[in-house]
């Protein structure tokens, strides 16, 4: 599912990334490459989307949100 989809509070891991080679690299710099565990800290819907990675916070366009599929299966918890 796409990282707009999911709750505020939400630990997920980063499945894959669509779009262009460009901004796969910029996320993955960032990161948010697949395979990364991060939380949903705020959602967008007016403004970003901040998540964080391990002790860092990012924000992120919704439209590079969408871009972003997340799983919450095969992690512990699955809520912070």
């Amino acid at each position: 599912m796409p990282l707009p989809m999911v709750s505020t509070g939400k630990k997920i891991r980063i499945v894959s990334l669509a779009g262009g080679r460009g901004m796969q690299q910029r996320l993955t710099s960032m990161g948010l490459g697949p395979g990364s565990e991060i939380s949903v800290i705020r959602r967008g819907a007016p403004g970003p989307f901040i998540v964080a990675v391990k002790e860092t916070r990012l924000a992120i366009g919704a439209g590079m949100a969408q871009r972003i599929m997340v799983s919450e299966n095969g992690l512990r918890g699955g809520v912070l």
